[in-house]
C-alpha cells in the first residue's frame, strides 16, 4: 500500500460510492460520463488521479489492456489492500467488450509454462483476442 496520506473527501466518496456499484471494468471515461450526468463537478484530471490513488491503496484494480485501449479499473473492495486473485481477460475485437475470467485451466496453464518453460506469466495483463458471444453470432 502506498505511504502517501489519504484524506477523506466529499470527491473520494463520491467516486467511491459509484465504483463499489459499477458493472465489471470501468474506464476513466466512464466516470467522468457518469458523475457529470449525476451532476457531481468532479474535474477529469481529479478523476484521474483518484484512480491512481484508489489502486495505489489496492482498493481497485487497473488493467493496461493494449496501447489502443484505454485502462480499465475494477472495483476490488475497501479491506482488500491485498494482490488481487489470477485474472485472464478476452477482449471482443469486433465490439471491444472486456470479460474477466478466473478460470481453474486457464490457472493450471500458467503453472505448465512456469514448470515447464521457465516462463513467469503475467495473469493481471494476459488478454485473449477473439469474438464475444454476441459478436460471433452476428457473424453466423
Amino acid at each position: 500500500m502506498n505511504s502517501r496520506s489519504k484524506y477523506k473527501t466529499k470527491q473520494r466518496d463520491t467516486l467511491l460510492g459509484y465504483l463499489e456499484k459499477a458493472p465489471g471494468h470501468i474506464t476513466a471515461n466512464d466516470v467522468c460520463k457518469y458523475l457529470k450526468a449525476q451532476g457531481e463537478n468532479i474535474g477529469q484530471s481529479t478523476v484521474y488521479r483518484q484512480l491512481e490513488n484508489l489502486v495505489d491503496e489496492g482498493i481497485i484494480n487497473k488493467y493496461v489492456i493494449d496501447a489502443t485501449s484505454p485502462a480499465c479499473f475494477e472495483y476490488m473492495g475497501k479491506e482488500s489492500h491485498v494482490k488481487a486473485d489470477v485474472c485472464f481477460h478476452c477482449k471482443c475485437e469486433k465490439c471491444g467488450k472486456l470479460i474477466h475470467m478466473q478460470c481453474d485451466e486457464l490457472e493450471e496453464i500458467q503453472g505448465h509454462l512456469y514448470e515447464e518453460h521457465h516462463f513467469q506469466l503475467d495473469p493481471m495483463r494476459t488478454v485473449f483476442y477473439g469474438l464475444c458471444e454476441a459478436c460471433a453470432g452476428a457473424v453466423q
